[in-house]
């Protein structure tokens, strides 16, 4: 698997003092997200995050905010499927301290690595199901169809008995 470019942003490079902030807008590419052994894009690839940066004594405050349309296969049916996404998310780094909630993951030696948050907040965003529509009815569970749009009568097939439970038949009441 190809990686996408990654966005760093070099914090030093900045001269943020403290007190100060600053406001970007970056293009950063999306990698493909892998759900469920299913793959979902980001369409277009690359997408413009807003990136606040603010300088409070002893570290770094960020904000990140972007929209992004990812493309995939519903849950349910399998189908294509697009969601909109507003995508919003916040990290702190104050590097004089061990407290790991004060410690972002996305910055190592003065860097922050804008790309991977990006997608990591992206990831994070995706409600628990992604379907092809609100009221996907999903497949048939007996020919695999799919029940979007079908007539129900299409689908109440004679199933019979499940052997596996054929010997609960033999069972008597008293």
């Amino acid at each position: 698997m190809s990686h996408a470019r990654t966005t760093i942003i070099d914090l030093a490079r900045l001269s943020l003092a403290h007190g100060e902030g600053r406001r970007l807008d970056v293009p950063v590419e999306l990698e493909p997200f892998e759900l469920g052994g299913q793959t979902y894009l980001a369409t277009p690839a690359s997408t413009e995050v807003q990136l606040e940066i603010s300088r409070p004594s002893g570290g770094y405050a960020f904000h990140l905010q972007f929209g992004v349309r990812l493309e995939g296969p519903c849950m349910r049916c399998l189908e294509p499927g697009t969601l909109d996404l507003k995508v919003e998310s916040r990290e702190v780094e104050q590097a004089a301290t061990d407290q790991e909630e004060l410690r972002s993951p996305y910055v190592v030696d003065n860097e922050l690595d804008l790309g991977r948050w990006a997608h990591d907040a992206a990831l994070l965003a995706l409600p628990t199901r992604f379907l092809c529509r609100p009221d996907c009815a999903g497949l048939c569970p007996v020919c695999g169809a799919s029940l979007n749009d079908a007539d129900p009568a299409d689908h109440e097939h004679d199933q019979g008995i499940d052997p596996r439970w054929s010997a609960l038949k033999d069972l008597k009441l008293e």
